[in-house]
């Protein structure tokens, strides 16, 4: 059977990720580029799903998962280790904060969340406080979409349909500038932290297992960045409760912020963290739980393991592609490339402002946000069903700008932005090409819009 030449339900066989839509064919790329069959190009302007941190096209990573594909591509975990996953292991040791020593590598970010959850909760069983189960999350915010990573997030429109097979989760309200009523009060409970504390004394101390927050907001608030103290106040409250906490670094980790990991921006570090995407440079699908002796030593003396298992763990081959994106990114000196661009990235989004339709800019190293409204002082959204977000993505990647998409964070169901997250490698004159074609971008999509009403 030949390949279908129309891309899109029913005609191809593949279950497309919308049933609804044609997808371009992307046949290769480089840099920041990506390009079609058709000879189309495209500004990855967010890096995949902030995925491609160190860019596309990298010889280096191909020749390293060709190389070790080569000699063994799987074995066994539970039998044995290879080479590249020690390597990687070691090479985390020396970014990781200080006392994050030990790596368990699996695929997706929401595999490392689910494990990284149970991890939690089987420390508190085999340290004698069986008791501890519940978790503590934010609100808007996303772990993934397994059953628990999905439990511990805050997006109604992901979780209805599944909502009986989901355990309760306590939520706090997510750090939001943007939208937080407390106009920087410093006494805000919401952007000090401090409600994490009323909360697990809501839930009794010793029913909470974990407390689980991005370091700085992905999608769910638009690269929101927390205040200076926040994570303090948080480490503060969950060592004075025996709570752990666990930092969920899919999205911000692997130098996206301009630190490689983003909880050091607060100098605070946490019991289990959680690292993806970026952590093979998108080549391959890796992740990582990592944490610390401390940690995983009750086990050891315990059950001899963490009860969790897949087949893709510790997998030598997805170890050869993120220890050759880590080394990569080390040897090009790529995180303090992501810090510096990032300033120059926060410079010329900011003249988006002044248009209609936009209600903020924010965000901190190559992780940046646009957030839409329909009425810029009174911080308004659009009615959801317009679906501005959705309509602009559109409008955009017919223009050849590729951005991410969010919805429902203003009120739970209302809100539209789109993150801006390209490869740390991207240019000056690159990003003045990702403004204008945003710029082009939303005014096709206010005109579409006005056409509608």
């Amino acid at each position: 059977m030949a390949p279908a030449t129309d891309c899109r339900f029913p005609a191809s066989p593949v279950f497309y990720r919308s049933l609804t839509k044609r997808f371009p064919k992307i046949v290769c790329g480089e840099g920041c580029w990506i390009f079609d069959d058709k000879g189309k190009r495209y500004l990855d302007a967010s890096g995949g799903a902030f995925t491609v941190n160190i860019g596309h096209g990298v010889r280096e990573i191909a020749d390293a998962i060709g190389h070790q594909a080569g000699r063994i591509a799987y074995v066994n975990g539970t039998a044995f280790t290879s080479e590249p996953t020690e390597e990687l292991a070691q090479e985390l040791v020396e970014l990781n904060p200080e006392g994050l020593g030990y790596s368990y590598f699996l695929g997706s970010g929401s595999e490392a969340v689910e494990a990284a959850l149970k991890l939690a909760r089987q420390y508190w069983v085999e340290t004698g406080k069986p008791g501890k189960h519940k978790i503590i999350s934010q609100n808007p915010g996303y772990h993934g979409n397994t059953l628990l990573a999905l439990s511990t997030s805050a997006r109604g429109h992901y979780k209805k349909l599944f909502e009986p097979w989901l355990v309760r989760v306590p939520l706090i309200p997510a750090p939001y500038p943007y939208r937080c009523p407390c106009n920087g009060k410093a006494a805000c409970p919401v952007c000090s932290g401090s409600i994490l504390e009323k909360v697990i004394e809501e839930e009794g101390a010793g029913t909470v297992a974990a407390f689980i927050a991005e370091p700085i907001g992905g999608s769910s608030t638009g690269a929101s960045v927390p205040r200076p103290d926040y994570y303090r106040r948080v480490r503060e409250i969950c060592d004075r409760h025996e709570v752990l906490l666990i930092d969920d670094e899919v999205l911000t980790g692997a130098g996206r912020t301009g630190k490689w990991v983003g909880i050091e921006h607060f100098g605070v570090v946490p019991d289990i963290m959680v690292l993806g995407k970026g952590l093979s440079g998108g080549y391959v699908p890796l992740s990582a739980v990592v944490t610390s002796e401390r940690i995983i030593g009750p086990l050891a003396k315990g059950s001899g393991k963490l009860l969790h298992a897949q087949t893709f763990s510790h997998t030598p081959t997805s170890c050869a592609a993120g220890l050759a994106a880590v080394r990569y990114i080390k040897k090009h000196s790529l995180v303090a490339m992501a810090a510096k661009t990032g300033k120059a990235l926060q410079r010329h989004l900011s003249v988006l402002r002044s248009l209609h339709g936009v209600g903020d800019v924010r965000g901190i190293g190559m992780l940046h946000a646009v957030e839409f409204v329909a009425d810029a002082k009174k911080k308004t959204p659009h009615p959801r069903e317009l679906k501005f977000a959705e309509t602009f993505v559109e409008f955009a990647q017919d223009n050849g700008l590729v951005v991410w998409p969010n919805v429902g964070h203003a009120d739970g169901v209302n809100g539209d932005l789109v993150m801006i997250a390209p490869p740390f490698t991207i240019t000056e004159e690159e990003i003045r090409q990702l403004v204008s074609l945003f710029e082009n971008a939303l005014d096709k999509t206010l005109d579409h819009l006005a056409e509608k009403s």
